[in-house]
């Protein structure tokens, strides 16, 4: 049998880490390249309230916490070494969203230090998110794997929340989102529920990709969707509004409103966390 060739591994620690820098650079431009080139973004990181531009940075520390608990670009083995990936990821968020924003035009002389803040901030998010999924996804095949940690009733859910962020980020800034919700009717909403609630169920479930949950034999399908599926859909929901309120878009609207874009854009951020699970 012929041996499977080995990357070489950098003899140094300055070439580790520049190895680990580039996957986690590669992971952030992955994960946010979408929103680094969408101008409903770039207009945000200019005139969003600044109170919630902080609250979107704070609510993703702890996620980015637990996420370096989970999968993260270094192996850790306390929550120290997690504080330290996180913010690390943040920082690599950073640079690569800085970089590519002056590429793109997005960012240029004469612009005020706060708006350029304001336009880095806001995609530090899904870029740090990508920073951290880097070793999982760029591990060259020379290295060992990592081992498979347990997961738990509310590691799942943990893993759907980020799923439903990462998703529902790209869509809650734009324009569409908010007109699909405003010609949308009652019975649309209803419908897009089961339609969000089925697929949800059987990406996970029904259809066999790798990384999916395992039903027990003594456990029915009906089981799994009220023990998964269902609080998944409500963790999705709740992702899809904080979201909306952190983009303005709840400003003015009535609570009919409020709830129709909750479900319009539930419906991508219930597809991110089903998908979160193969994925992440």
């Amino acid at each position: 049998m012929n041996a499977k060739p080995q990357s070489p591994a950098p003899a140094t620690a300055s070439g580790r880490a520049l190895r680990d820098f580039g996957r986690a650079a590669g992971g952030a431009l992955i994960f946010s390249l979408p929103m680094l080139m969408t101008m409903e973004l770039w207009q945000l990181g200019f005139y969003l309230d600044r109170v919630r531009l902080l609250v979107l940075v704070l609510a993703a520390l702890p996620m980015l916490f637990f996420l370096s608990r989970q999968i993260g670009f270094e192996d850790t083995r306390s929550w120290r070494d997690d504080v330290i990936d996180a913010l690390i990821a943040l920082g690599v968020a950073a640079i690569t969203s800085l970089v590519l924003l002056i590429l793109f035009g997005a960012l240029g002389p004469g612009m005020s230090a706060d708006e350029i803040i304001g336009k880095i901030a806001i995609q530090m998010v899904p870029g740090a998110i990508g920073a951290l999924l880097a070793k999982g996804q760029f591990r060259d095949t020379g290295e060992e794997e990592a081992e498979e940690k347990d997961e738990t009733y509310g590691g799942e859910l943990f893993l759907m929340a980020v799923g439903a962020l990462f998703l529902g980020f790209n869509m809650a800034p734009t324009e569409e989102m908010m007109l699909i919700s405003f010609r949308m009717s009652e019975w649309h909403a209803l419908a897009l529920v089961g339609l969000s609630l089925g697929l949800m169920h059987g990406f996970v479930f029904a259809v066999g990709f790798a990384g999916g949950s395992q039903i027990s034999q003594d456990e029915s399908m009906w089981g799994a969707f009220i023990r998964l599926t269902l609080p998944g859909y409500v963790v999705a929901l709740s992702m899809s509004l904080f979201l909306l309120w952190v983009f303005a878009r709840t400003d003015g609207l009535s609570f009919g409103d409020v709830v129709m874009a909750t479900v319009v854009l539930g419906f991508p951020s219930a597809i991110g966390a089903a998908s979160a699970r193969l994925v992440l």
